[in-house]
Formats: C-alpha cells, sequence, structure tokens
C-alpha cells in the first residue's frame, strides 16, 4: 500500500511524538533484539531506529518488531533494495542520512514513512516541496550544531526535524529546547558494552532518563 509524502510526514511526526529521543542502535547480534527493545520501550522510549549497518539488522528488526509497545523502524536506508528489505522484516518508519528520488519513490511505493536527512536550508527545502514537512537534520553537530538547526526555524516554519548525529545527553536539551526540534535520535541509550553484556537494566535506566527530557 503506497502513502503520500504527505501521509508518510503526519506518520513519522507520529512517531516522532512519542518519546523526546529516538535510540539509534547498531545491533551485531539478534539475540540481542528483543530484550534491548524490551529494556527500552521500559524505559519509555518506544521509537526505535535500527541502522542497517550489521549482517544482523533486519533479523534485529524482525526480532523487534514482535515486542509489545515498541514501534521499530529501519536506519541507514540508502537504496530501494534497503527499503524493501526493511519493511519486510517489520520495519514500520525508515530514515535515511539523506534524500534521492529512487530512495523517496520506494518509501512511498512501500508505504514506508521515511525521515529523510538534510543539512541544509537547499536541502530542506527541496524535500518540503516534495511534500516533506518532517525530516531528519543530520549530521546534527557537524553541520553547525543547535544554532544551525534553530537558524532554519523562522524562514522554514512548516519543517519539523529529528537532529541526529553528535547528540548526546549534553546537548539534548539545546535541541529539544527549538522550537523545530519534536525528537531527536541518539546511541548512548543503549552503549555497545551494556548491550553485550546484557546489562538490560541498566539501558532501561538510561532510557528512563533521556525519556524525561523535554522537547
Amino acid at each position: 500500500m503506497s502513502i503520500t509524502p504527505h501521509e508518510a510526514s503526519i506518520k513519522a511526526l507520529e512517531i516522532c511524538k512519542l518519546a523526546p529521543i529516538v535510540p539509534v542502535l547498531v545491533v551485531e547480534d539478534a539475540a540481542h533484539a528483543r530484550p534491548l527493545a524490551e529494556a527500552l520501550v521500559a524505559g519509555g522510549l518506544p521509537a526505535l531506529e535500527v541502522t542497517l549497518r550489521t549482517p544482523a539488522a533486519l533479523d534485529v528488526i524482525a526480532e523487534m518488531a514482535k515486542v509489545p509497545g515498541g514501534v521499530v523502524g529501519a536506519g541507514t536506508l540508502l537504496t530501494p533494495e534497503d527499503v524493501r528489505k526493511a519493511k519486510a522484516a517489520g520495519a514500520q518508519f525508515g530514515v535515511s542520512p539523506g534524500a534521492t528520488d529512487r530512495l523517496l519513490d520506494a518509501c512511498e511505493a512501500e508505504g514506508l514513512p521515511l525521515l529523510a536527512g538534510a543539512a541544509s536550508a537547499t536541502e530542506a527545502m527541496r524535500l518540503f516541496e516534495r511534500g516533506y514537512t518532517m525530516l531528519k537534520f543530520f549530521p546534527a553537530e557537524a553541520a553547525g550544531g543547535a544554532p544551525a538547526l534553530a537558524s532554519l526555524a523562522s524562514p522554514l516554519p512548516q519543517i519539523s526535524f529529528c537532529p541526529t548525529g553528535g547528540v548526546n545527553p549534553g546537548n539534548a536539551k539545546d535541541y529539544l529546547s527549538l522550537p523545530n526540534v519534536v525528537c531527536a535520535g541518539g546511541s548512548w541509550v543503549a552503549p555497545k558494552a551494556m548491550v553485550q553484556s546484557g546489562d538490560w537494566a541498566g539501558i532501561e535506566a538510561l532510557a528512563r532518563e533521556a525519556s524525561a527530557l523535554s522537547a
């Protein structure tokens, strides 16, 4: 079932409003998928971005999709094939570092809401021209951080963002306080060492702290 850019943005906005932080997850072992998702959801972070950066990523998405209360998405979508595989695995939304016409076409055809990446006014305007109003600001810190994103609020009031890339507990509030920010993406809530050691209680605690941040 296909989706229009406007419909995709409405759905993406709904997902982004679920919590102030969207965990950006790089998971190497599918056995960690369900307990990791359960810990993050229990901590108040239901929207989960599983990046397609490991061989296990699609299996991880499939397992996380079974967790009650979770909304699992696929990150680092680069090609139409990525989109099809992610949707087949159970992804409910997609995230990309940028945007190409072929990628947007594939997401719309597959009915997969996309957080397309933009790092400049021109990139944001091109996506807005197509009908996208909920975007990813990436790479956030390298692209100028919160001050750069704040500068887009006045000329582009129709567009909302989820900044990702270098967002951490020390600067998250700087982003979340901006009028054009709905949520932020961060990887600190699921540190690699804690995932590998199975410290789900520790991850739930980190998630709970992150969920208390306000946009």
